[in-house]
């Protein structure tokens, strides 16, 4: 016991936990909302971001850590050191922590608002001609959509939907009678997600007015509950987060397709591992519901404000106050790469880079349009993990099969929370001639490529893209990620071997240039470091430069630590989880990490290794995490055109001199901002001045 204990300390100093860790970076998004220099709408959608964030956060993490908890297990060794039963009590606190300080930051946002003549008002605030147009939108809009359940009148409390909001009523009668044999008398109002939560009303003057849904239900109360004589009514709203874990069936009879789609349907009814209410609810009330739910102690119970599923506020209305928003900014083109010739043609001749969305996605739409029309192009081959709602990627995959090319689309079913979007393009996709792999078999399959087989003469040639994030148009407007178009024939040929390799995964292949998990990745990163540290112990420049979501992964840490007692410098920027701690003497004094969270998501994975003065660079969709590196087909692509590897070395440095939105991650974990007397370098714009500047070159 005692020598586990020991280990226990060991890893806890070595390591942070990776849910605290998740936590910190929620908390650097919360940083955001309380930021006075970001425009007011702008700080309501970080608010709603911080809160979107911690719905999933529950639904996967909290739950994962609960399910150890209820195994009897202690987890200590690959929590961080600390145990599972006592992490769920941190997490817990924390949350509560950072709810209560969202709720703050919110009502000096509200107050901010009015200053601009921007008011939310409740259903108590309401004037007489609000009145009428707020009934009027009930009845016609409102009122069909709701779901209302009596409580009373039932035996067993009904399946709640995850993260839908509910509105808990609470009737109180004058007395007992043949209606309702008790004086108290609940129900339950489910606020609709078909209709937005922001309902702006008319506006008077220069002063605009908003009111959110789950008030206009409350002010019409009245109208709903007509048909009882009560003596007084009152509306709490609650909220339900439920185990994301999908659990697949082992029936050989029905497809895959069949299998996530049913069990999709059949997350709705997860175990509750977080229940959120309005603190100011009476405590009858609480207990009631409470009892009525089965929830114990084992779930995570958190007081919280009047409204709920805050997330919401991502789609706060702009009401024509382009000055309480980021100024937008228009995606530049990639120079000596035109929209209006052939791409094909251009990429034949030499690589391209593209850094969304400082550079316009339309490339890669572009590419597969172009290439779903070329008589000669005879295949299409590509990985899809996230698709946007309105997919142009889809329909230019669907125009080429209808065109009479061969395209085949990897699509991953299991892309968590986005399932059911997948699985409706692939049902589109199948159905118009699109061959679908659906994976392997234990592996998500989270790489990011493509290539295209083009009769040139009387030999096929192959162009290819491979990125950083998912083909998804939405977020190439929200989020930075790297996308390389290439003609390079070797990278061609063994993208072409990855889909082998969903086609027939019991062999491996082998790659002189792709470095591929599961089977790869670790043991090519760990000699890419090992040469780092080699060449230190010689003398050689040496260094490690990286950019990605998460750093997770024990052993891949150990390395860097390994790295850092040779002498090597490591910087490191991590937007998200990062389990190690930099700056230790004897441990990682050679280490130093900073997180940016700003206007858009940082969510690419670039890797530089100095390699005596010649750099390896490769971008890449994998973290280093386990299940990316072990549990998942992922590309990581060498770049060899200088001019680009140039390029990411420079869009790199930009980041690492950010002195604005770069957090400094330490020991302490205190999401401190990095201040310096350097010139302000706030590196999102200036990477968009960058590309600006290179147009002009």
């Amino acid at each position: 016991m005692e020598q586990k204990t020991k280990k226990a300390v060991r890893t806890a100093n070595r390591y942070r936990n990776r849910e605290l860790s998740w936590l910190q970076f929620n908390a650097r998004v919360l940083q955001e909302a309380e930021d006075e220099t970001v425009p007011l709408i702008e700080r309501l959608r970080f608010l709603g971001i911080f809160s979107n964030n911690l719905d999933e956060f529950f639904k996967v993490r909290y739950a994962t850590v609960r399910r150890i908890v209820e195994a009897g297990k202690g987890g200590r060794s690959f929590l961080g050191g600390i145990s599972a039963k006592e992490l769920l009590e941190e997490i817990t606190q924390i949350v509560i922590d950072q709810q209560s300080h969202s709720l703050k930051i919110l009502s000096d946002i509200r107050k901010k608002l009015q200053k601009e003549n921007i008011f939310i008002i409740d259903e108590k605030e309401v004037t007489k001609e609000q009145g009428a147009f707020i009934t009027d939108y009930f009845v016609r809009k409102v009122s069909p959509a709701l779901v209302t359940i009596m409580l009373s009148e039932l035996d067993e409390m009904p399946s709640l939907k995850d993260s839908a909001a509910y509105l808990a009523i609470k009737m109180v009668m004058p007395k007992e009678d043949e209606t309702f044999q008790k004086k108290n008398n609940y129900a339950l109002i489910e606020i609709p997600k078909v209709i937005d939560r922001f309902v702006v009303l008319p506006a008077d003057g220069e002063k605009q007015y908003i009111i959110i849904l789950d008030d206009l239900i409350r002010y019409c109360l009245h109208n709903i509950f007509s048909i009882f004589q009560y003596d007084s009514i009152s509306a709490h709203m609650i909220k339900i987060t439920r185990d994301a874990e999908l659990d697949l069936d082992s029936d050989l009879s029905r497809s895959f397709l069949e299998k996530i789609s049913q069990s999709v349907k059949e997350r709705s009814s997860g175990d509750p591992v977080r229940f959120v209410y309005d603190k100011s609810i009476d405590a009858q009330t609480l207990q009631f519901l409470l009892n009525k739910m089965g929830i114990d102690t084992t779930d995570s119970i958190i007081p919280g404000g009047r409204y709920h599923n805050r997330r919401d506020y991502m789609g706060f209305p702009s009401l024509g106050r382009d000055d309480l928003l980021y100024k937008k900014i228009v995606p530049l083109p990639i120079k000596g790469l035109s929209l209006q010739g052939s791409l094909l043609n251009s990429i034949a001749e030499k690589d391209y880079l593209l850094y969304a969305p400082y550079q316009s996605f339309s490339y890669v739409v572009k590419f597969l349009r172009e290439a779903a029309l070329d008589p000669n192009v005879k295949s299409i081959k590509i990985t899809i993990y996230r698709l946007a709602q309105i997919s142009h990627i889809a329909s230019s995959l669907i125009n080429a099969a209808k065109n009479g090319k061969k395209v085949t689309v990897q699509i991953e079913l299991q892309a968590r929370f986005d399932e059911a979007a997948n699985i409706q393009y692939a049902e589109q996709m199948q159905g118009e001639g699109v061959r679908l792999i659906f994976g392997v078999s234990g592996l998500k399959v989270h790489c990011k490529a493509c290539t295209v087989e083009r009769l040139e003469g009387n030999k096929i040639k192959r162009y290819s893209f491979v990125s950083t994030g998912n083909f998804n148009e939405s977020t190439a407007r929200i989020y930075t990620d790297y996308t390389l178009f290439t003609a390079n024939q070797k990278i061609g040929k063994e993208i072409n071997k990855v889909f082998d390799f969903f086609e027939v995964n019991y062999k491996i292949k082998k790659y002189r240039h792709l470095i591929v998990s599961p089977h790869y990745t670790r043991n090519a990163m760990y000699n890419l470091i090992e040469a780092e540290i080699e060449n230190k112990r010689k003398g050689n420049s040496s260094g490690i430069r990286l950019k990605m979501n998460s750093l997770s992964d024990f052993k891949m840490i150990d390395k860097l630590y390994e790295a850092s007692r040779a002498g090597v410098k490591v910087q490191l920027i991590i937007r998200g989880i990062c389990c190690l701690i930099p700056g230790v003497k004897g441990m990682s004094e050679n280490i130093e990490v900073i997180s940016i969270v700003d206007k858009f998501l940082e969510h690419p994975r670039l890797f530089i290794f100095e390699n005596g003065g010649d750099p390896k660079i490769y971008i890449s969709s994998a973290d280093f995490m386990g299940r990316n590196l072990d549990n998942r087909v992922e590309i990581s692509c060498p770049i060899y055109d200088e001019d680009i590897k140039e390029e990411l070395i420079d869009t790199f440095t930009i980041s690492w001199e950010d002195n604005v939105k770069a957090r400094i991650i330490s020991g302490k974990a205190l999401n401190r901002h990095r201040r310096n007397d350097k010139p302000k370098v706030r590196s999102q714009f200036k990477l968009y001045e960058y590309y600006q500047q290179k147009l002009k070159e």
